[in-house]
């Protein structure tokens, strides 16, 4: 089965005029790797963080978010993650999309141009709306939370 095609209106910035758009690595992936657009070599130091560029804005279809996941490979080799993840990159954002890149690793890590730093998953979104209430319904869980479902 096929999934269902969103269009995405892209647009290049200078900085990124060169390097590919985002695509997907396999027929099967779920994600579509994101590039960095940095103009020199980034050094992030183990604890320390940056913002990368990717050189990209985007208009997203309506009802729509796009986001933005660490890659597992930089994780497990590296220790790099996103601190904010997923990162969510609105509707109504017309900006440059940036990765907060994290060093949770042991060793200095470069960032250079066109690695693939982060991936990208189109999501729909639905809006919520509160219904304020006295009391909620009963469940077998009730107010139990952080780790009250059990230990193994």
């Amino acid at each position: 089965m096929t999934a269902p095609i969103a269009r995405i209106a892209v647009r290049r910035l200078p900085h990124g005029a060169d390097l590919p758009l985002p695509a997907y690595a396999t027929s099967g992936a779920a994600g579509m790797d994101l590039l960095a657009a940095v103009d020199a070599p980034v050094t992030i130091e183990p604890g320390g963080r940056a913002l990368i560029p990717t050189g990209l804005a985007v208009a997203l279809p309506p009802g729509h978010e796009l986001q933005i996941r660490p890659r597992s490979g930089l994780a497990l080799r590296h220790g790099i993650v996103l601190p904010n993840s997923p990162g969510t990159i609105d509707e109504d954002y017309r900006g440059e999309i940036g990765v907060i890149v994290l060093n949770a690793g042991s060793e200095a890590f470069v960032v250079e141009r066109g690695m693939r730093i982060a991936q990208a998953i189109l999501s729909p979104v639905l809006r919520a709306e509160w219904d304020e209430t006295a009391t909620l319904d009963e469940t077998a869980r009730a107010s139990g939370g952080f780790g009250s479902t059990g230990r193994h």
